[in-house]
């Protein structure tokens, strides 16, 4: 790994996380918007790759939207998404038990699949995402469910924390933690790290894995998924990651530096994208 300066000359494709990375909450870091533009201007395509499954691709376009930012829906790659997917292919009508937001039910209903937060019959997985409406009646049922049936256990994203404007809440990850406390048992994670959110990314985007680089401000999520996909990284400093983290991380990143800024200074200062 080494200080960011002027690698960025061949990548094309710019996989952002949200939280920490670009913003927090619904304010973008300094530096951010001029980033966008840069892209945008050298016929470059950036992507956010998100683990925060309480909104909906359609939602954040619309939060995008609202801060100016030049979005559609091929713009977001997110944990719900691909989990959505994932479901789809495996189970196809089977019938799902959620956890999650209003939010992430009505995009898993969109693909077509059989979701419930009651316990009935025929359920055939317990799917927990970050849920920021969370119960604990809605744990309860998780725990009796996975307690109590041979049912298959998946979660969006092993996140512990999630980014905000004070400080820090829990995440998906951490809610799961808190699940298997009681039940011994631990989910497929869908979400950053597993590569095929960048898979994804790629198929819908035609880029190689040279011309792409992940930016993210977290090492077990972001840079771990760019790491396990074979494409560079990029971790910033204004989130969950500390320069002092690289000492003994095992999911060490191609690059390091400060912040978006950083990354938006260093590509105008060689003319590059």
């Amino acid at each position: 790994m080494k200080k960011l300066t002027n690698e960025m000359i061949s990548k094309k494709l710019f996989l952002l996380d949200i939280d920490g990375t670009v913003g927090f909450d619904d304010v973008l870091l300094d530096g951010a918007m001029d980033f966008f533009h840069r892209v945008k201007e050298k016929q470059g395509k950036y992507v956010f790759i998100t683990n925060n499954s309480t909104k909906s691709i359609s939602d954040y376009v619309d939060k995008f939207i609202k801060m100016g930012v030049d979005v559609d829906e091929t713009s977001f790659i997110t944990s719900s998404y691909a989990t959505a997917r994932y479901l789809k292919e495996k189970y196809r009508e089977g019938l799902i038990f959620v956890v999650g937001t209003a939010s992430f039910l009505q995009e898993l209903r969109s693909f077509g699949l059989n979701v419930t937060e009651d316990i009935e019959a025929s359920i055939e997985a317990v799917v927990v995402g970050f849920d920021n409406e969370l119960t604990y009646e809605k744990i309860r049922k998780a725990c009796e469910l996975l307690e109590t049936r041979e049912v298959d256990y998946i979660a969006t994203n092993p996140d512990l924390v999630c980014p905000v404007g004070f400080g820090y809440i829990p995440d998906c990850g951490a809610i799961c933690d808190f699940i298997e406390k009681a039940t011994k048992k631990t989910p497929l994670y869908v979400g950053k790290p597993n590569p095929v959110i960048i898979d994804m990314c790629l198929q819908a985007t035609g880029f190689s894995r040279e011309e792409t680089v992940v930016i993210g401000d977290r090492l077990y999520t972001d840079i771990a998924c760019g790491n396990n996909a074979s494409v560079d990284t990029v971790v910033v400093f204004t989130g969950e990651a500390k320069p002092e983290d690289l000492e003994e991380t095992e999911f060490g990143p191609t690059y390091f530096c400060d912040s978006i800024a950083d990354i938006y200074q260093s590509l105008c200062s060689i003319g590059v994208l």
